[in-house]
């Protein structure tokens, strides 16, 4: 159970999103990679920045709160004992390097849901909006 105030305030985080965090979700929204994910989803004690629960997967833009490398892993490790997995990606990867980005989410994606199918089509090792 989540309570109201980790709802409410993961509201908030969605109003006052990273220039990476909105990067990274104006290619993730509308099962644009053939799975639904979500944004600022909380989770028990935590919000995660995007989820996809039918993948059990979390995808994490650090920026300049991602400070603790021992809070970061307690963290993943508290996803990880309830059978999700955390990618972490550094805010500049993500406004630098999008498609790689993408790639990998998108590894993870087909392989616990194969028939997934994205928006975009495959273009040498890329996904490319159409």
């Amino acid at each position: 159970m989540v309570d109201a105030w980790l709802t409410g305030y993961a509201r908030e985080r969605r109003r006052d999103a990273t220039v990476a965090e909105a990067l990274l979700w104006s290619r993730l929204r509308g099962r644009a990679l053939g799975v639904r994910f979500r944004r600022e989803d909380p989770f028990g004690r935590y919000i995660a920045d995007f989820s996809c629960r039918v993948a059990r997967l979390i995808v994490e833009t650090d920026g300049e709160t991602h400070t603790d490398p021992a809070r970061d892993a307690r963290r993943d490790a508290w996803f990880a004992e309830r059978g999700w997995t955390v990618l972490r990606f550094d805010d500049n990867e993500v406004v630098r390097n999008l498609d790689g980005v993408l790639d990998a989410i998108w590894e993870v994606v087909h392989d616990r849901v194969p028939d997934a199918v994205p928006r975009w089509p495959e273009e040498g090792g890329r996904l490319r909006p159409t």
